[in-house]
């Protein structure tokens, strides 16, 4: 299994320089190689054709280019090389008018040493190990934890005012066949961070006041200060110290759960929530301006700080080493739904916390009654009492006789239900568009 190693470098001032130089040539050269992608297409679209532009055409050029222009040298050659190939997957992906630039004041430098076999790891001592690069030599990092396993590429980043370094290690490991857990579904919210369906919450303060506060201070010197000048890098810097340690506790949190639930659990439910979408502006444009823009702002602002996206990508990443399967189903009437009998309401959401069923009457957190109907899109049950372990559970109502149930047929593919049209009236409306195997 591949996994990465993160430490934090202790470069010296001329190595420090010396990867600014590097992360500066691989900006030119995506940026350099973008624009002959979007050229083409240009070309393309309008009919005239010619040699595809791709990863083998630009690299021979980029050879080319280098007797003309001595400044492209300063790099190595494989580091240049894997930047055009991440160009190259990124405009297969996404195609190449919706990759971005690299701005030189919005991007943080970046490069990957794919050679793996001409890396080198010594240990130094019980806190500090060092490492050889090509063209760097020996650099000091923090050894915060071992290796564990064979380097396959190393990738150095800046962030903030430090740098840092990424080993790509194969570490032999295997994804378990099965996992002995229980299905839960997770709710992502603005007020909670996550909600479980066994009615447990999980949330943090990213941002202390006192942060927020200096933050705001430095947006407004900010927007006093002249562009180019040094008074404005120097607030840049600033503003990027206090919004790194937000930043930094964001990751630890959505690493932290992530761990959690998929050590406990086999399943893990989520909403399909497109976060860019969700967070797109409400500006609109000139002709026809938006509304309740700055309303909007503020809610992108607070999906953006609990950080959505970022909690899925540390289930995937720890579901990997546990066997965990993570669940996407379709978010639609989630919280509108009253998990006993399945009637869909608006109204029955009296607050952000507070769900009371207009039909049965079912009192629940709102959170929890949505995560409770996350889980059960997916096919899976949940315990109305919640679930300690494995082999253990609580009862969940008292022994006596019980009424059968007809049994239902299985789900034919794992998704939300969707509910049935009411003439006339605000009437609640009941889901029974389940589609039967």
């Amino acid at each position: 299994m591949l996994s990465g190693r993160r430490y934090r470098l202790a470069l010296t001032d001329e190595q420090a320089e010396q990867c600014q130089k590097f992360g500066d040539v691989c900006r030119a050269v995506w940026n350099a190689a973008l624009d002959q992608r979007r050229q083409y297409v240009d070309r393309f679209t309008r009919g005239r054709r010619g040699p595809f532009c791709g990863y083998h055409l630009q690299t021979s050029e980029l050879a080319e280019a280098k007797a003309e222009a001595p400044w492209l040298k300063e790099a190595p050659s494989h580091v240049l090389q894997q930047t055009l190939k991440d160009l190259d997957r990124a405009c297969r992906d996404r195609g190449a008018f919706k990759v971005r630039w690299r701005a030189k004041h919005r991007w943080s430098p970046s490069f990957r040493f794919p050679a793996g076999n001409r890396i080198r790891v010594q240990k130094l001592n019980r806190r500090w190990s060092r490492a050889k690069l090509p063209k760097l030599g020996w650099v000091r990092f923090r050894s915060s934890r071992p290796v564990g396993g064979a380097i396959r590429s190393a990738t150095l980043s800046r962030k903030g005012t430090r740098w840092f370094v990424s080993f790509l290690v194969e570490d032999g490991l295997l994804t378990p066949e099965h996992h002995p857990g229980t299905p839960v579904g997770v709710d992502r919210g603005v007020a909670v961070a996550a909600t479980t369906s066994t009615g447990q919450f999980h949330d943090r303060e990213f941002a202390r006041p006192g942060e927020k506060a200096r933050h705001l201070k430095l947006q407004k010197k900010l927007s006093r200060q002249k562009k180019g000048s040094k008074n404005r890098a120097r607030t840049l810097k600033a503003m990027g110290a206090v919004s790194t340690r937000a930043v930094d506790r964001r990751g630890d949190f959505c690493a932290q759960l992530a761990r959690q639930l998929t050590t406990r659990h086999n399943v893990v439910v989520l909403e399909e929530l497109r976060t860019t979408n969700m967070t797109a502006s409400a500006r609109g444009s000139v002709d026809a301006p938006g509304k309740y823009v700055r309303q909007k702002a503020g809610l992108n602002r607070a999906i953006l700080d609990k950080g959505w996206h970022r909690l899925e990508m540390a289930l995937r990443n720890a579901a990997r080493k546990s066997g965990t399967r993570i669940v996407l189903v379709n978010p639609a009437y989630t919280s509108q739904t009253c998990y006993p009998c399945r009637v869909v309401d608006a109204d029955s959401r009296k607050s952000q916390a507070e769900f009371v069923c207009t039909a049965c009457g079912h009192t629940d957190h709102a959170d929890v009654n949505a995560a409770k109907n996350v889980c059960r899109a997916a096919g899976h049950a949940v315990p109305a009492c919640g679930d300690f372990g494995v082999a253990r559970s609580v009862k969940q109502e008292p022994p006596g006789t019980r009424e059968e149930v007809p049994a239902q047929p299985a789900l034919e593919l794992a998704g939300n239900p969707r509910a049935h049209e009411v003439q006339g009236g605000s009437q609640p409306q009941h889901l029974g568009s389940w589609r039967h195997a």
